[in-house]
C-alpha cells in the first residue's frame, strides 16, 4: 500500500490529464488509474464525471452497439470501464443518473424489443441495474413503477441469464431484499410479472422481441424456472401467495404436458413445482438465519390445495414414464434402448419429493396409479443409472419410514422389492435375454449391474427398521430365500465395506469423531442430480477433464435425452484409485 504525499510523490496520470486545458472523457478512459482515483475518491475526476454529459457518455458506452469493424478500445475497453465506474458506488454520480428521467430513458433503453442484446453489454447493463437496486433502491423503483413496460421487456429477454438476473433482484426474490423498501414494491401485486414469466413455458404467446425465435431454448426455460425458484425461496407476500396458488400450479402443468412441447419445459415446470415442496430447504439453519433477518420476504410453502393441483396432473404426468420412443445410446456396456432421459428422471424425482410432505392424499394417489411401483421398476430396468437409483432409493425409504401401513404393504407387496433385490442379486450381471431398454453389447461379457450399492442400503435399512415395524418383520422372516441371503451374503457385504475395518492406513480417530454442524448440513443436503450430470457434461465440454475422457463422452454430449452413468463399480474403482494415490504420497 503506497500513500500520496506532497512532495515525496509526483502527480498521477489522471491527474496530469485534468491539468490539461482540453481532455476528453476517452483521454480519461484510456487511463489504467481511473478506477483507483475513483475508488480513492479523486475530487477533480469526480466533479467531472459527475456532470450530465459526461454519464449521458458513459451510459451511450454501455448500452450502445458499436459497428464490427470498431476500434477494439471503443468496442471492449470503453463499455467495461464505464461500467465499473458505476459500480464504484460514487454517490454523486449515481444520483446524478437516477435523478434526470432522460438518462434513466437510456439506460433502460437497451431492454426495447428493437435494440441489439449482445452478451457481453447485457452483462454490464445488469451490473449497473442491480447498482442502482442496492444504492438507489427508492428512486429506481418509482421510475420502474412509472414504466410498467419495462417489466414486460424484461420477461421478453429472460433468455439472457443476466437479464434474468435483473428481474429476479427487481420483484425481490433475492437474499439482498430491501427490507427498508418494502411499501416501494407493493405495486408488483397489481402485474401479472409471474404469469409472463410462466407463459414463456408456452407455445402459444406472441412476443415482439427480435430473438423470439429463441423463446423455446432451452436456456429461456432454465432461466424462467430460476426465477420461479427464487420466488418460491423467497419473495414479497403478495408473489408469494399467488405462486403457490392451485391455479398457477395448473398454468405451470399445462404448459409442461401440452404436445409438441419441448423436454425441456417439463423438466424446469417440474423443478419448480419441487421447489415449491421440498421440505429440506425449510431446515437449513443458514436459511433459517437469513430469514429471520428479513422484514418482508416469505418462505412459500405449498398448502394442501396446491398439492391436490398437482395431483390432478399425475396421470398426463406418470403416462410419460412409459415411453415407446426407439432412439438407441451407445454406451461402453452395450446400449439403451430407449435412454431414461431427463424428464423421466425429473418425473421420478418429482415422485420423490411429493412422498416426503407427509400428505395422505397424494401417497394414496401414487399408490392408485402405481407410481412408486413404476418407479422402482426403472430403478431395475435401468442399472447403470445411479441418479435414477438415488431417487428411487428415496422413494423407498420414504415409504418405509413412513408412519402408514398401507405404504409399507405396498412397497412390500404390491411392488414386491424384497422379491425384485433377490432376483436382481442372484442374476448380479446384466442378463443377455433380458427384453428391456438395458441391453448388453454381444462382444464381450456380460457386466455386473451398477445398482448393487444401491440394493444393499434398501437391505440394510429394511433390517434396520424391522425390529420397530412388525409389517417389515413378518414379511422378511416368511421369505426363507432372504433370510438365506441376508445371512451368507448381505451380512459378510457389510463386513467388506466397513470402512472402519479396513487395514489401508486410515486413521482410528475416526471412530470417534462426531458429526459437527456442517456435516450434518452436508448428509442432509439433497442435490439435483439432474443439475450435476448437466455440470459434469459442461465439465467435458470445456476441457476441464483429459483429452481420452473427452474423446470418450464426444458421441453423446449434444444429445437432449442423453443419461449421465456412473455406477458403483466405477465409483469403487475411482475411491481405490484415490486412496491408493493417498497412501503413496504419504
Amino acid at each position: 500500500m503506497f500513500w500520496r504525499m506532497t512532495g515525496l510523490s509526483g502527480a498521477s496520470p489522471v491527474d496530469t490529464i485534468l491539468d490539461k486545458e482540453n481532455f476528453t472523457l476517452e483521454e480519461l478512459l484510456d487511463e489504467d488509474e481511473i478506477i483507483q482515483e475513483c475508488k480513492a475518491l479523486n475530487s477533480r475526476l469526480i466533479n467531472f464525471l459527475r456532470d450530465k454529459a459526461q454519464v449521458e457518455q458513459l451510459l451511450r458506452y454501455v448500452v450502445e452497439e458499436v459497428p464490427e469493424d470498431s476500434e477494439k478500445k471503443r468496442s471492449f475497453k470503453f463499455p467495461f470501464i464505464a461500467c465499473e465506474i458505476f459500480t464504484c458506488e460514487i454517490d454523486v454520480i449515481l444520483r446524478t443518473l437516477v435523478e434526470d428521467e432522460e438518462l434513466m430513458d437510456l439506460l433502460f433503453s437497451f431492454v426495447k424489443p428493437d435494440h441489439p442484446h449482445s452478451t457481453l453489454l447485457s452483462g454490464y447493463f445488469s451490473k449497473v441495474v442491480i447498482c442502482l437496486m442496492l444504492r438507489k433502491t427508492a428512486p429506481l423503483m418509482n421510475y420502474v413503477q412509472g414504466h410498467p413496460e419495462i417489466v414486460v421487456q424484461l420477461v421478453d429477454l429472460i433468455g439472457i441469464t443476466s437479464i434474468m438476473e435483473v428481474l429476479i433482484r427487481l420483484i425481490g426474490a433475492d437474499e439482498n431484499i430491501y427490507s427498508n423498501y418494502g411499501d416501494a414494491m407493493q405495486w408488483l401485486e397489481n402485474t401479472d410479472v409471474l404469469e409472463m414469466i410462466a407463459d414463456k413455458f408456452s407455445s402459444s404467446v406472441s412476443y415482439k422481441s427480435s430473438i423470439a425465435h429463441e423463446h423455446d431454448s432451452p436456456e429461456v426455460h432454465a432461466n424462467a424456472a430460476e426465477i420461479l425458484c427464487a420466488v418460491t425461496r423467497c419473495a414479497p407476500p403478495s408473489l408469494a401467495t399467488k405462486i403457490c396458488s392451485p391455479s398457477f400450479v395448473g398454468r405451470l402443468f399445462h404448459h409442461a404436458l401440452e404436445e409438441s412441447r419441448p423436454k425441456s419445459v417439463l423438466v424446469h415446470s417440474l423443478s419448480v413445482c419441487i421447489s415449491l415442496l421440498d421440505p429440506k430447504r425449510l431446515a437449513s439453519a443458514s436459511y433459517q438465519a437469513f430469514k429471520s433477518n428479513l422484514s418482508h420476504g416469505a418462505l412459500v410453502t405449498a398448502s394442501p390445495e396446491t398439492v391436490d393441483g398437482m395431483l390432478e396432473s399425475l396421470g398426463n404426468l406418470l403416462k410419460l414414464l412409459d415411453t415407446s420412443a426407439e432412439n438407441v445410446l451407445p454406451t461402453t456396456y452395450g446400449y439403451l434402448r430407449p435412454p431414461l432421459g431427463k424428464h423421466r428422471l425429473k418425473i421420478v424425482e418429482f415422485i420423490s419429493v411429493l412422498l416426503t410432505i407427509g400428505s395422505e392424499t397424494a401417497e394414496k394417489e401414487l399408490i392408485r396409479q402405481s407410481a412408486i411401483k413404476r418407479s422402482i421398476d426403472l430403478f431395475f430396468e435401468y442399472p447403470y443409472n445411479n441418479f435414477l437409483h438415488h431417487h428411487v432409493e428415496n422413494i423407498i425409504v420414504s415409504c418405509l419410514e413412513g408412519k402408514r401401513t398401507e405404504l409399507i404393504e405396498h412397497v412390500l407387496n404390491e411392488c414386491d422389492i424384497v422379491g425384485k433385490i433377490l432376483v436382481a442379486e442372484r442374476l448380479s450381471s446384466l442378463s443377455t435375454e433380458s427384453n428391456g431398454p438395458t441391453v448388453p453389447s454381444e462382444e464381450r461379457a456380460p457386466p455386473r449391474i451398477g445398482n448393487v450399492g444401491h440394493m444393499t442400503r434398501i437391505a440394510n435399512k429394511l433390517i434396520q427398521l424391522r425390529n420397530s415395524n412388525s409389517t417389515i418383520q413378518a414379511h422378511l422372516q416368511e421369505n426363507t430365500e432372504w433370510v438365506e441371503w441376508q445371512t451368507n451374503v448381505l451380512v459378510k457385504r457389510n463386513e467388506v465395506e466397513n470402512v472402519y475395518h479396513w487395514a489401508c492406513g486410515r486413521p482410528t480417530s475416526l471412530h470417534d469423531r462426531g458429526r459437527d454442524s456442517d456435516d450434518d448440513d452436508y448428509r442432509d443436503r439433497d442435490y439435483d442430480v439432474a443439475a450435476l450430470a448437466n455440470n459434469l457434461s459442461q465439465a467435458f465440454r470445456y476441457g476441464i477433464y483429459s483429452n481420452d475422457y473427452i474423446e470418450e463422452a464426444q458421441g453423446s454430449l449434444e444429445r437432449d435425452d442423453e443419461d449421465v452413468y456412473f455406477d458403483d463399480e466405477s465409483a469403487e474403482v475411482v475411491i481405490s484409485s484415490l486412496r491408493l494415490g493417498d497412501d503413496q504420497e504419504g
